[in-house]
């Protein structure tokens, strides 16, 4: 089959990979139809995640068909479509029974294009299969349910509700990118006063608008202050990192108020100072965090009654084989003003599997 390869900082290829198969009897085969690329491939790619070897297939997100199942795989049979979650879980260890499913000691977590091959190939092996895999509801495309194998539960679990948005909040989000725009999709559940959207890009602050930011700022331009002007110099109830540099980590630690929270969402490839002879008589919270996934069964209720906008993040659609286009596209957004980059063969009618 071909999958697409890490072989180390600035170097991948699409070719060539071996097939995978049942290795051990908690495990199934998805015949891969749609995939996406997220940010952390970037950083990947870029050298910051040491721990993925060359020779590994990248991916950790997709939507395909049973094609074969391990023998104690007890809620899967061949044939059925599924969303592969981003994160696996044992469902035995201590943090999988506390539902910290991507903290899982049993051989889960973020393993998926990290620590063995992912998704971004024709089939992907995916270890417990049962609790890593979810069968989707016809009402749901395929192009909608992959957005939820990792963007829109890591948005609302690490952002949302980490940062505990509330009703009548002020919610400063900085980072417009797909991930930032799931955590502005989601806090609207919570009723929040005000959500603002910091970014660079004009195309995504638009983006942002349109999915429910009431105010929108460009990061060049004073965001700490635009945020202390509607807030009467308090500063923003809840302040989400969605970048993962040291200079947009300190820009939120200026916008919070004094007992406020900052939720760290981006991921960080260079330390960051935590400036804590300002921070430390002020009472903030600050929260980091690995997704879950314990939200995704409700997020695929929501996104099944069309109350979750996830098609709007989708801005370019390749076939498969372009893999390497879609990485150059996604990896320059402010050129190609790309969102979400998905990736995927012809759309096939969906036939119910009959239950046994």
């Amino acid at each position: 089959m071909k999958g697409y390869v890490f072989h180390g900082p600035g170097r991948s290829a699409w070719q060539d990979v071996p097939d995978p198969d049942v290795q051990d009897p908690t495990d199934a085969v998805v015949r891969v139809d749609t995939v996406t690329i997220c940010g952390t491939d970037l950083h990947i790619l870029k050298g910051d995640v040491p721990e993925v070897r060359p020779g590994t297939v990248l991916g950790h997100e997709a939507v395909g068909e049973v094609v074969e199942i391990g023998p104690d795989v007890r809620g899967l049979q061949p044939g059925e479509r599924v969303l592969v979650s981003c994160i696996c879980a044992c469902g035995r260890c201590r943090f999988c029974r506390e539902g910290m499913y991507g903290q899982c000691l049993g051989g889960g977590g973020w393993i998926l294009g990290r620590h063995i091959d992912g998704t971004q190939a024709e089939y992907v092996r995916v270890p417990f299969a049962d609790q890593s895999l979810h069968p989707l509801p016809a009402s749901v495309t395929n192009d909608e349910a992959v957005l939820l194998a990792d963007i829109f539960p890591t948005g609302y679990e690490v952002g949302v509700l980490k940062g505990q948005v509330a009703p009548g909040d002020t919610v400063a989000v900085v980072g417009a990118g797909p991930v930032g725009l799931a955590v502005i999709a989601t806090a609207r559940l919570f009723a929040p006063e005000r959500v603002v959207a910091v970014d660079i890009a004009p195309a995504r602050l638009e983006i942002a608008r349109k999915l429910g930011a009431d105010v929108v700022c460009d990061a060049r331009e004073a965001p700490e202050q635009l945020v202390a002007d509607l807030t009467g110099e308090l500063g923003a109830d809840v302040v989400v990192e969605a970048v993962g540099l040291p200079e947009t980590f300190e820009l939120c630690t200026r916008m919070v108020r004094p007992g406020g929270r900052i939720a760290n969402v981006g991921v960080h490839g260079r330390p960051a100072t935590l400036h804590l002879e300002e921070l430390w008589d002020r009472n903030v919270t600050v929260t980091t965090g690995l997704v879950d996934t314990r939200c995704t069964p409700t997020l695929l209720k929501m996104a099944a009654t069309g109350r979750l906008p996830t098609s709007q993040l989708i801005t370019h659609l390749f076939p498969l084989e372009r893999m390497e286009e879609a990485y150059e596209v996604f990896a320059h957004p402010a050129e190609t003003g790309a969102i979400k980059v998905v990736l995927g063969g012809p759309h096939r009618e969906v036939v119910p599997v009959p239950t046994t």
